[in-house]
């Protein structure tokens, strides 16, 4: 077990499976030293665990915890092309996006779920530079998708 899903283990989560594309792409692809996602649903099980938009049928904490899952999803694509989580150097940028009602402007609160898994997990390397999007409509009515960069030890 590498020291990343050691982590994981202290903190009561299970690297989970890849989650298989929805369409026609990779959920990660390795170039040189990085590694950047596919934009990870919060899957769990083959399952959206909530749908809707968040300020209207998903709260801001919901959202947050989806969040979370979904850079859990990232960790898993990059460890399928990467081989081991051990050899990230660094998370370089976290891009969410945020299936929002019209009125809700808290997406940065709803991405700290993300960024705060990857620096409980990463530590020093999990600090990384973001972008928190609101967006009308994500697929299969996802409240929220996040996609990573990591830079890999040569």
């Amino acid at each position: 077990m590498s020291a990343v899903e050691a982590r994981l283990a202290d903190l009561g989560l299970t690297l989970p499976e890849v989650v298989p594309p929805l369409a026609a792409y990779q959920p990660a692809v390795r170039s040189g030293d990085y590694v950047h996602t596919a934009g990870q649903l919060p899957m769990v099980d083959g399952q959206l665990p909530v749908t809707g938009k968040v300020g209207a049928e998903v709260t801001a904490e919901e959202a947050k915890d989806l969040a979370r899952t979904c850079a859990l999803n990232a960790l898993a694509a990059v460890k399928s092309v990467a081989g081991d989580l051990d050899r990230i150097a660094r998370v370089v940028k976290v891009t969410g996006f945020v299936a929002s009602a019209a009125d809700f402007t808290g997406q940065p609160g709803v991405l700290n779920g993300a960024s705060e898994l990857l620096g409980e997990v990463l530590g020093d390397k999990g600090v990384h530079a973001r972008s928190a999007v609101g967006v009308a409509v994500l697929p299969l009515d996802a409240p929220v998708e996040v996609e990573i960069l990591v830079e890999l030890l040569p």
